[in-house]
């Protein structure tokens, strides 16, 4: 299991007049272990900037970012699963295909191979297409691809960016949930960056508001439900929406 911490974290951009831009002001957060911790913020604000810092994408120009894992040698690598707002998928591969290439590229035995991609391709509901080529596919099945590449490699932190924002509405709704389970069942770490208050309200454990760039936390708010309680159509979860939402328009004044 693992956990990350984020200390501190300043990050400037280049602007084309040579002058810099702060995007990241003094970030400091945890991520909670076994849990889904959603950074959310107006868009620009530098959330996925934040997220590619601690994948180590992105370096920081002061604060740092530590994943804390309960691996004891002091050498070992946290593995870190990454799904992106597009699938990214490789199109002359075929499904199964690249779940393998995630597999080699994270040196994986080949004697596991077949035992995960029949693992992660059910548990996405994919296992009859990992013959199929991506084009094939419609637009969430390939969402769903890239969440089973990334979680096939048992990564001990899932970092997830908007993964749901190109998707029609339906399609978004049935991913979290079924998104939330997998992670739920899988107590697996990670992190998620949206600007959806209602995404953020039903898959966060914990939710980390951020300001506008440039981006501060200015408040953590430990979600009261449990993710079986989570109902979009609750009244006591309608009411918890709108307080986050509250507090997310606050941190953008």
């Amino acid at each position: 299991m693992a956990y990350v911490r984020v200390d501190g974290a300043v990050k400037f951009f280049d602007r084309e007049d040579g002058t810099d831009m702060l995007v990241l002001e003094k970030v400091s957060f945890d991520a909670q272990e076994n849990g889904i911790t959603c950074l959310v913020g107006p868009s620009g604000c530098g959330k996925s900037t934040l997220l590619n810092a601690v994948s180590g994408l992105e370096t920081l120009d002061q604060g740092h970012v530590e994943i804390v894992s309960n691996q004891s040698d002091a050498a070992h690598l946290p593995r870190i699963g990454y799904v992106f707002q597009d699938p990214r998928l490789l199109n002359w591969k075929r499904v199964e295909g690249n779940l393998i290439f995630a597999l080699k590229g994270m040196r994986i035995p080949e004697e596991q191979w077949q035992e995960r991609i029949q693992k992660y391709l059910n548990l996405v509901n994919l296992l009859e297409f990992r013959k199929q080529y991506p084009l094939y596919l419609s637009g969430g099945m390939r969402q769903r691809v890239g969440l089973a590449r990334a979680l096939v490699i048992e990564p001990e932190v899932l970092l997830m960016d908007e993964p749901y924002s190109k998707l029609d509405q339906l399609t978004a709704r049935k991913l979290r949930e079924d998104t939330l389970s997998i992670c739920t069942r899988l107590k697996q770490t990670a992190v998620l960056v949206t600007h959806d208050v209602e995404e953020a309200a039903y898959m966060g454990d914990r939710i980390v508001i951020l300001s506008a760039r440039p981006a501060h936390v200015t408040e953590v708010v430990d979600n009261p439900f449990q993710p079986v309680a989570r109902d979009l159509d609750d009244l006591r979860f309608i009411e918890f929406k709108k307080k986050l939402l509250k507090s997310v328009l606050r941190s953008m004044q």
